[in-house]
């Protein structure tokens, strides 16, 4: 009897120990994963696991010999000025490089001596088809009223040694060209020029980054000034669309770009741009990033219209013993200052709602509505327009 009461005793305690086992989580953990999105292994394997779609994209056209036109794509500028290269049956003249970018040559050509139709003719060595699959993204993704602000590639020739992208030329320069135009005569660009392109590139980054794509390499120089085929109204700002009337800028140069779609899902990148002046706050302190790269790089911009430099930040006390990140640089008083201030508030200090593309657009809101609120203002702003078109045209 004394032996059965210990059985049964010992079963007990088993069976509340079993009870006391930890039981499995029904919350799932988050795959975290943290890659470089530029490494050549990345790419390498980006590459790889689109080359079967890269293929069939309209467009794309590779060789696996080296090119043998009569004068070498990697030819110094002005080897290749007033040059002809044959490129898929056409003929593209060259007729000047509007600039050399870090990875790449970019010429201004017309095709088969029409002097009317210009293109841009980006050559990289080695090949890189990236960005043209990245220019398809957009067109699948963007609508096709918006997807104009950014950029067409018409074509890729793809070879052995190079890869020359085909993209439509914009005549009117940079939005860095546009920036310096004021510093060379001793001034910034007027606060109701920054709200317009504030507001274009609040615009274009909710835009992309609602649908997945990051530029990766947001600067002025990688934005081209358009000027509005009609004059700029109010209604302009009261619009949540953008299209080619009213457009003020085009984001190119899509070499950087990343492909969020690509990665697993919950995905972070730790890598740093290697632009001067452009690392994000995160890239700085070698933290993991997504989307900031992006948003950091408008704050700078922003910051380079109305001070004409670019942005040194501080880091500095919050409440709660937290602290937060500020430009370095005070506002003028006679700025519209509690705009400028949420602007940089917000995109330098992000929240963990998740909701950036939010917080964009609530912005974007701010600036129009304030572009709204007086119509003295819509006026200035189609003056400084036409101002600045004829200065830079002139130039």
């Amino acid at each position: 009897m004394h032996i059965n009461f210990l059985k049964q005793l010992e079963s007990i305690v088993e069976e509340s120990d079993e009870d006391a086992q930890p039981k499995p989580s029904k919350i799932q953990k988050r795959e975290f994963t943290v890659v470089d999105p530029w490494s050549d292994s990345t790419m390498s394997n980006l590459l790889t696991k689109i080359s079967g779609g890269l293929k069939k994209l309209t467009g794309y056209h590779k060789s696996n010999k080296i090119y043998s036109g009569k004068v070498p794509l990697t030819s110094s500028h002005n080897a290749l000025k007033n040059k002809d290269v044959e490129l898929g049956g056409r003929k593209y003249h060259i007729k000047g490089s509007p600039g050399t970018g870090a990875f790449a040559k970019l010429y201004k050509a017309s095709v088969d001596g029409n002097t009317e139709e210009i293109v841009a003719l980006k050559v990289q060595k080695p090949a890189f088809p990236w960005e043209f699959y990245m220019y398809r993204q957009l067109d699948t993704r963007i609508s096709d009223i918006q997807r104009p602000s950014y950029g067409y590639a018409h074509e890729v020739h793809v070879f052995a040694d190079v890869s020359v992208l085909v993209c439509n030329f914009l005549p009117y320069g940079t939005l860095l060209d546009a920036i310096n135009s004021h510093l060379v005569v001793g001034q910034h660009m007027d606060e109701v020029l920054c709200i317009y392109y504030t507001i274009e590139m609040l615009h274009m980054l909710e835009t992309l980054h609602s649908v997945g794509i990051i530029h990766g390499d947001f600067k002025p120089d990688n934005m081209l000034v358009c000027y509005p085929s009609e004059e700029i109204t109010d209604d302009t700002f009261r619009s949540e669309t953008r299209s080619g009337q009213n457009q003020g800028l085009c984001l190119i140069d899509w070499g950087r770009g990343i492909d969020v779609n690509l990665f697993p899902a919950g995905t972070e990148f730790l890598a740093d741009c290697g632009t001067s002046g452009f690392s994000c706050i995160e890239m700085q302190e070698e933290r993991s990033w997504t989307y900031q790269v992006d948003t950091f790089g408008l704050c700078v911009v922003a910051h380079m219209m109305l001070h004409g430099e670019e942005m040194s930040i501080a880091k500095v006390p919050g409440t709660g013993g937290s602290y937060m990140y500020q430009p370095k640089l005070s506002f003028k008083r006679y700025w519209n200052v509690a705009l400028w201030k949420q602007l940089f508030t917000t995109l330098l200090n992000p929240g963990s709602n998740g909701n950036h593309v939010g917080d964009l657009r609530s912005l974007r809101r701010s600036f129009q509505e304030y572009m709204c609120s007086n119509y003295q203002l819509v006026v200035k702003l189609n003056q400084l327009l036409a101002k600045q078109k004829a200065s830079l045209c002139s130039s």
